[in-house]
């Protein structure tokens, strides 16, 4: 066999050399095919057959092959499993190609370059990011290519950007070369789901030039990012990229926004985590999330703005006293604001639509849903002016009729448009002449078939004849055998049947021609017609965004009235002071979720006295509960929400730290107690007087005085208004923490109460002044379904732990005394004893631990170890 490729294969292996990063998608007639390895790749991922190509001179070549219909879904998939896609089109019709067929690649799809609706969740981004280095500072840039959004900032610490990625979930990063092997950026990629790319970048001319060059402005005053040199060195790798996947304009990014991190609350990852802001912990669910409580937007655009509110709170009390004042203006007249919602319930997403027009990409369907959204838009105003907050009117000020393109697709475009464009039955009748002469004699020419049937039967006296079509022979008269005899003269036989035959006359087949001719000529020129309407959308592309964002917006506040009104919750009064006052709070989610009525429990906080909370009680009365749900009714105060309390005064935070429980970190080789210490160490470095901090246990990864060490240290230096001075509440079973509050400024007792009942225990749920006086382990464990026999052993060891007087040298008391002092000097109580040394004299024990140290381990065989070990642990055990 020859080792020449056919052209075909010749044509794509060329392809493939330029797109060897890909699975190349190679289009033949009604299928993509895949070739060689990607072949391969595709059969086991895909699940679809792996055959092979051997015919003529290609030999054995694997090959795998999916509908071209059907392709998206197979595409999806790869790109959920770290592919890109190569998309090879033939750019010419095959039945009119001289010789081999033109083909090319029209697109690259990756993570963060799909703009395809079955391929996107509806409500969330989908980011395409960048990262890169300028001096001393940090560029970073995305971009979501199904909506336009287009956005830059400028830091100089990497540890803000790893923040930027946890709030923005980019489902693909472009980095700078030299980024890679920095450990900061390999701690980022771990345990993340992201595909990443690097190049080499641009310098800062070269991006200046080619950002300038993309949004043809004459500076970069337009859009007030001059000064960010790194930002966009980062811009515009992700201008380049898109280009180069995409290769075509994208018309549909209008502007590249500006913004600065600190202009907003800063949450890092443990925040977001811990409090459960989108998605709960354990199972990566929206459901029992706080997006979740307050999702009752109506549009996919307005929940995927919900979700960049809630990650991103405002710190200007002004705004964010426009957004309740918004909310509670809708709420003065529910049935409106329900009739609002109604009405956005049935608006397509514009922000997605729009990005197909860019694209060329939208079908008759999608511009039928285009149209209906434009006749909504003048209602949606006509209600909006019963509401006189100045936040709604400047929504309503910023909404677009677009009354030229409203009227021009219902003129149009049929009440029902077809999906495909090139079929016909999309135009409506009346909208172009040319088109109804053409259907008017399609229409001739159909009835005069359709009336043929019987003429013909009362002609020939043959009551069976039919008049049939079919793509081969088109129209024909079929008369079966035992009526050949009554055929006219001027029937011409076209087909022979088993028991029938096939005529035609001359009249049919002129009626035929003009049928399919004006059939052809009709989908040629509704399909024209429909690039024109296309094209015309295109021209309003920046109208459509601008109304698309703020009909998001309605939606984000009438959901926020919405979710007030069902639960209950009231306007917080916002304050650019260091005062927190909440007053019968409530957890947002866990209400929801319990059978019971929630427990309701006030809360106040300053910079004075009340600066720092210890929270004490046992497992289970709901400490964390309580934390929680302080953090998240200063967040829902600062997005704009009303919040679950009775009352509540919100002294703007800057941000809000949580360190709540730990877990080890295998992939980073971190031990529980090491993840805790880097989360404290986070707090304690980065927090303000302005910060809200959260603590849910500190030091209890390590032993118990190592432990309450650490735990009295950090409360002391948070606390200290030279160190940090921020509000902190901190919910700690170390019951001598509450020593803190007689000499320490600003640290107040709280304690969660609990009603004792025989030998059981009943949790209130109530927090109130004052320390506990017990932890109840025991009880929570019996609560959890411990055997019996556990149970009882446990507490009998509590109660010779209890009756233990000294841990070496001094007593637990004497410590909870001086506590301080013995921590200045450096003392830390021994270790608890779990078994009895008063079982032998203290000398006794001595002695043992003497001869443990000199045991010379090098020089002991196992034998001689054993030997020593029974010796020992009879000696311990009072047998010697």
């Amino acid at each position: 066999m020859s080792d020449e490729l056919t052209p075909m294969m010749k044509q794509y292996k060329s392809l493939k050399k330029e797109y060897d990063d890909c699975i190349l998608f190679f289009r033949l007639g009604d299928f993509y095919e895949v070739f060689e390895k990607d072949a391969k790749i595709a059969a086991r991922l895909l699940d679809i057959a792996l055959t092979s190509r051997n015919k003529g001179s290609d030999g054995d070549i694997p090959m795998a092959g999916v509908p071209a219909k059907s392709a998206s879904s197979y595409i999806a998939t790869l790109i959920e499993k770290g592919h890109k896609v190569a998309v090879c089109e033939q750019m010419e019709d095959a039945s009119e190609a001289s010789g081999l067929v033109d083909r090319d690649v029209v697109r690259v799809i990756t993570p963060g370059t799909i703009i395809e609706d079955e391929m996107l969740p509806e409500n969330k981004n989908n980011y395409l990011a960048s990262i890169f280095i300028q001096g001393d500072n940090y560029g970073f840039s995305f971009l979501d290519i199904s909506t336009g959004e287009f956005s830059v900032t400028e830091v100089s610490e990497f540890e803000t950007i790893s923040d930027e990625i946890d709030r923005l979930e980019p489902s693909e990063i472009i980095i700078e070369e030299r980024l890679k092997d920095m450990d900061d950026w390999q701690d980022i990629i771990k345990n993340r789901d992201f595909q990443v790319s690097e190049a080499e970048g641009f310098k800062v001319k070269e991006a200046e030039d080619l950002v300038e060059d993309f949004f043809q402005i004459n500076s970069l005053q337009a859009f007030g990012c001059e000064e960010m040199k790194a930002g966009l060195a980062a811009a515009a790798e992700i201008i380049s990229y898109s280009r180069e996947t995409q290769k075509q304009t994208l018309d549909h990014i209008k502007s590249l926004n500006p913004y600065n991190v600190y202009d907003y609350m800063v949450l890092d990852a443990a925040t977001r985590r811990n409090l459960e802001l989108t998605e709960t912990i354990r199972k990566k669910k929206q459901s029992g999330s706080l997006m979740s409580v307050l999702d009752k937007t109506v549009n996919s655009m307005g929940s995927r703005l919900l979700r960049k509110w809630i990650n991103r709170p405002l710190l200007d009390s002004d705004e964010i006293k426009a957004r309740h004042e918004a909310v509670e203006n809708l709420l003065g007249d529910f049935v409106k604001s329900e009739k609002l919602q109604n009405l956005l319930a049935s608006v397509y997403d514009l922000e997605r639509l729009q990005s197909k027009i860019s694209y060329d990409t939208i079908n008759p369907r999608d511009m039928g849903a285009l149209r209906s959204s434009l006749e909504i838009i003048p209602d949606i105003i006509d209600l909006l002016n019963n509401f006189n907050s100045p936040y709604i009117e400047e929504i309503k000020d910023n909404i677009d009729t677009m009354d030229n393109l409203r009227a021009l697709l219902k003129k149009a475009l049929v009440e029902e448009p077809p999906h495909s464009p090139k079929e016909g039955g999309l135009i409506r009748e009346g909208f172009n002449d040319r088109l109804d002469e053409l259907r008017s004699s399609q229409k001739e020419a159909k009835d005069w078939i359709a009336n043929l049937q019987p003429k013909e039967r009362e002609r020939t006296g043959i009551d069976s004849l039919k008049v049939g079509f079919n793509k081969v022979f088109g129209y024909y008269i079929e008369v079966t055998n035992a009526n050949l005899d009554k055929v006219p003269d001027n029937y011409t036989r076209k087909q022979t049947l088993s028991n029938s035959e096939r005529y035609i006359i001359p009249e049919l087949k002129e009626k035929e021609a003009a049928v399919l001719g004006a059939e052809e000529k009709i989908n040629d020129l509704e399909y024209d017609l429909f690039c024109e309407l296309r094209e015309k959308a295109g021209d309003n592309l920046s109208r459509l965004k601008n109304t698309a964002r703020q009909l998001a917006r309605l939606d984000v506040l009438l959901s926020f009235s919405r979710t007030a009104l069902e639960n209950d919750y009231c306007r917080p009064e916002i304050k650019q002071d260091d005062l927190i006052t909440i007053t019968r709070g409530r957890h947002p989610v866990v209400e929801e979720m319990v059978d019971v009525d929630f427990v309701p429990n006030h809360t106040r906080l300053d910079r004075e006295s009340n600066r720092f909370l210890i929270i004490t009680g046992p497992n289970m009365s709901g400490k964390s509960t309580y934390l929680r749900q302080v953090a998240l009714i200063v967040l829902m105060a600062q997005i704009g929400s009303f919040v679950p309390a009775d009352s509540a005064r919100i002294g703007v935070v800057d941000r809000i730290f949580t360190r709540v429980g730990a877990s080890d970190d295998l992939s980073t080789g971190q031990s529980t107690f090491m993840v805790e210490m880097n989360e404290v160490s986070n707090i304690v470095n980065n927090a303000t007087e302005n910060s809200l901090i959260i603590l849910d246990e500190v030091g209890r990864g390590t032993s118990t005085y190592d432990g309450l060490s650490i735990a009295w240290a950090v409360s002391k230096y948070l606390n200290s208004p030279q160190k940090v001075g921020a509000r902190t509440l901190f919910a700690t079973h170390y019951h001598e923490l509450t020593e803190l509050a007689r000499n320490e400024e600003g640290v107040k007792n709280l304690n969660v109460l609990v009603e004792e009942k025989e030998n059981d225990i009943e949790f209130l749920y109530q927090i109130e002044p004052g320390s506990a006086e017990e932890s109840y382990g025991i009880e929570v464990a019996k609560l959890a379904g411990l055997p019996s026999e556990i149970i009882q052993e446990a507490q009998n060891m509590l109660t010779r732990l209890e009756e233990q007087q000294k841990y070496s040298s001094q007593s637990m008391s004497t410590f909870k005394d001086n506590a301080e002092e013995s921590l200045n000097s450096g003392y830390a109580p021994g270790q608890l004893q779990f078994f009895d040394v008063n079982s032998g004299s203290q000398n006794e024990h001595d002695q043992i631990i003497e001869e443990i140290k000199n045991v010379n381990v090098n020089n002991t065989t196992p034998l001689q170890a054993l030997e020593l070990l029974h010796k020992l642990k009879q000696r311990a055990a009072g047998n010697s």
